[in-house]
């Protein structure tokens, strides 16, 4: 052993704390009204919400993290100044399954809803500090698989009016994608004949559908064996999430991969559907499911039950963006990532350099970003412009 590191051991414990002691949180509930709003079986979304967090050290190390947020960011940004930074400052950001259990013990009842995403804006960022701290990106950190680029889908095909579907196809295309996703919703006949339309547009290409809860379980049927005799490859969110018996039907009727787990919290509501295989492919969201920490269990458990991960986007924001190209490096079971087509500040602008952009796809595959931690920076400009006050 070297003298420098003998004298690195035998520091006072005090100044190697200080590298990772927590010293401030600061909360940024953020809203952006979209270029383009995006319409889903749900209803129209003209503009999306999420909240940004950031951790800071005594050291001066600081780490980003996002939570989903959707709807009143403001909100869970009270949640983490009153409920859970009180918890941590003064605590060590390196000790993140430590934290996550006293935060998740804010809450007394079952985890989920706001306190599991406000969580996982947390959590997002001690990752970011514990990649900063070590000089590595946070897929390293994970173990990796040896991928510094991962296969990339479109989402979404809005579920629009025929002119509208067949210009995004088009788009798509143009840009290099090799994998579609469509959004479907009711009348079952019109699915169907935007499924139909969609495979002429793009008849060698992967193509998968995102439903949105838009059925129930007899017109998921139909429209499922639809989609599986127009070569479809996987059916996502068919039915509501919570209907478990309505997705083992699903599994057990239908010749197409059933794909969901956006909706998921925890690693333990992703088990269900793991262990009875009602599902092909699990969709966690980063900025849901408990930030990094427990998306990553659900991915080990996922490949542990030999199912497909493909992490969930949608409309999040850059950090989301970035920290899912980390897991989707690193996990074992990974099959393709969403890559979002419409135009969103939040993701487009928030963070430098731009990761997981469109414009930036490669033979089919995105570029999962290198530096320590997440790899990106947050331009203050486009965080001052969105704050909601």
């Amino acid at each position: 052993m070297s003298a420098s590191s003998l004298v690195t051991l035998a520091e006072p414990s005090s100044q190697l704390d200080a590298v990772g002691r927590i010293r401030r949180i600061t909360t940024h509930p953020l809203r952006v009204v979209l270029p383009k709003a995006q319409r889903t079986s749900q209803g129209d979304y003209p503009s999306i919400e999420i909240l940004l967090v950031e951790v800071e050290t005594e050291a001066g190390i600081v780490g980003i993290g996002e939570g989903l947020a959707r709807r009143g960011a403001r909100g869970y940004a009270t949640l983490v100044d009153e409920a859970l930074s009180p918890r941590l400052i003064g605590q060590d950001a390196r000790d993140r399954r430590r934290l996550w259990r006293l935060m998740r013990n804010a809450l007394t009842g079952r985890p989920g809803g706001q306190l599991v995403e406000a969580i996982a804006a947390i959590d997002i960022a001690l990752w970011d500090i514990a990649g900063k701290i070590a000089g590595e990106p946070i897929y390293r950190l994970l173990g990796g698989m040896g991928r510094t680029h991962v296969n990339a889908y479109a989402s979404s095909i809005n579920w629009l009016d025929d002119a509208t579907v067949e210009a995004e196809v088009a788009h798509a295309l143009a840009l290099g994608f090799r994998e579609i996703k469509v959004k479907l919703g009711r009348p079952v006949k019109d699915a169907i004949a935007r499924a139909a339309l969609v495979r002429r547009l793009a008849p060698e290409t992967l193509l998968g559908v995102d439903a949105n809860w838009a059925y129930d379980v007899d017109e998921a049927i139909t429209v499922g064996r639809a989609l599986a005799d127009l070569g479809y490859d996987f059916f996502e969110e068919p039915i509501v999430p919570h209907d478990r018996a309505g997705y083992r039907r699903l599994s057990q009727h239908l010749p197409i991969r059933i794909a969901a787990g956006e909706s998921d919290y925890v690693a333990a509501e992703a088990l269900i559907s793991l262990e009875d295989r009602s599902l092909g492919m699990i969709q966690p969201d980063v900025t849901r499911s408990g930030g990094i920490t427990e998306t990553w269990r659900i991915a080990e458990l996922a490949a542990a039950h030999h199912v497909a991960y493909a992490p969930h986007v949608g409309w999040s924001g850059a950090i989301c963006v970035a920290a899912s190209l980390h897991l989707a490096a690193a996990a074992e079971c990974f099959r393709s990532f969403e890559c979002m087509v419409y135009d969103n500040p939040l993701r487009d602008s928030l963070c430098s350099p731009v990761i997981g952009s469109a414009s930036q796809l490669d033979e089919g595959r995105l570029l999962v970003p290198q530096a320590p931690g997440l790899g990106v920076t947050l331009d203050r400009a486009v965080l001052d412009a969105h704050r909601i006050s």
